[in-house]
């Protein structure tokens, strides 16, 4: 079997990669670039001139041969890269007529338990959308901010220490209250506290036993995560916008926190994902994979979900069920009471629906950077 060709869609604001060869087998992958899509399409188009030709079932060469290739790397490549090998397992489990997960070792679980996306410009709106979350039985809520989701163009007002840390701390008890404790909070700081901040909430949420309180501060230094981790006592979840193994082992290798978010579509595809739960298996720390995409990284997360022994819980964007997503992918994965149940087709499961590239054109992302009122830049 070869590859025959590899093509890019562009589609509403996702990108996807569909690897085709010469036996009518196609696998699809998705890139994590987010905001750079168009960049790493360009990627997509170099890594093809080694892809055309090549036996798509060697996975682990082809990885190698185009990580190591021109030394290079970044957001936009890592995300080509993670496209295609998502593509090539996808080729790979439909050619042996199995689930990836089945050419991973085999399931550890038939279903994986999700966090659901609650979003909110106010706090009343975030508390809304934890008390919906639980009547829709999740069993657990995410991507929630103490500090509400203002629109990137909304110029963020400044506010004093004590100001700004007890009115978070107020909100995120505010949660704990709507939802009890048969649910569980994913709290997210969207890296916009330095290192005391970071500190001085961490220590005034504990009560509310959070889940983990993610990216606190920017993960840029593996060090200030690992200062605020030996300074709290409510676990941290970082690792969304890591793109190698290397960095994951750096940020282990610290304790800076207990539960790692590998992004499977940016950080080097399910081959790397595998790799970077063992070595966190390795020291105790649990996987929740980076979500926010369409369902074709979904499908792909869960195929890794379904074969690590350290999964702790899968993110859930907001969508999934309704267009643009559905129609995106001629079917979506089976959500059931808080759980997405691992499927048992081929490959990653799922196929994309090329239809929905006339239907949803491509919407670059709005490139607007928050600012606060005194003109510094604010981190999402």
């Amino acid at each position: 079997m070869k590859i025959t060709d590899v093509r890019t869609h562009l589609i509403d604001q996702y990108m996807f990669v569909q690897v085709d060869t010469d036996e009518g087998i196609s696998g699809v992958g998705e890139s994590g670039a987010w905001a750079f899509l168009e960049a790493s399409k360009e990627a997509v188009e170099t890594f093809k001139r080694y892809l055309i030709g090549q036996d798509p079932l060697l996975i682990e060469h082809h990885w190698q041969y185009m990580y190591r290739c021109y030394h290079f790397r970044g957001a936009a490549i890592m995300g080509a890269l993670s496209a295609i090998d998502i593509a090539l397992w996808d080729i790979k489990g439909r050619y042996y007529g199995v689930p990836c997960y089945e050419l991973l070792g085999g399931k550890v679980r038939h279903k994986a338990r999700v966090y659901y996306h609650v979003f909110g410009s106010s706090g009343e709106e975030l508390i809304q959308g934890c008390k919906e979350a639980k009547t829709r039985g999740f069993k657990a809520v995410g991507h929630l901010t103490p500090f509400v989701d203002s629109d990137r163009r909304e110029v963020m007002k400044m506010e004093s220490f004590a100001t700004k840390i007890s009115n978070a701390a107020e909100r995120v008890y505010q949660y704990r209250e709507t939802i009890g404790n048969e649910v569980d909070l994913c709290i997210e700081i969207h890296r916009q506290l330095n290192v005391p901040e970071a500190i001085a909430l961490g220590r005034e949420i504990e009560k509310a036993r959070p889940m983990f309180y993610e990216d606190p501060v920017r993960p840029d230094n593996f060090d200030d995560m690992q200062r605020v981790a030996s300074e709290i006592h409510i676990p941290i979840a970082t690792g969304e916008r890591l793109h190698t193994l290397e960095e994951f082992g750096m940020l282990l290798a610290r304790n800076a926190c207990q539960y790692i978010r590998p992004d499977v579509c940016l950080c080097g595809g399910i081959t790397q994902a595998k790799k970077i739960a063992a070595a966190a298996e390795a020291r105790g720390v649990l996987v929740v994979p980076h979500n926010p995409l369409s369902p074709v990284s979904t499908a792909a997360c869960i195929q890794l979900a379904a074969s690590i022994p350290n999964f702790a819980i899968q993110e859930y964007p907001l969508g999934e069920d309704c267009a643009p997503k559905n129609e995106i992918v001629k079917s979506t994965l089976t959500l059931d009471n808080g759980y997405l149940t691992v499927p048992d087709s081929p490959g990653i499961g799922i196929e994309l629906n090329e239809q929905a590239m006339h239907q949803y054109p491509y919407k670059p992302r709005l490139y607007v950077t928050k600012l606060r009122e005194d003109g510094s830049v604010v981190d999402q």
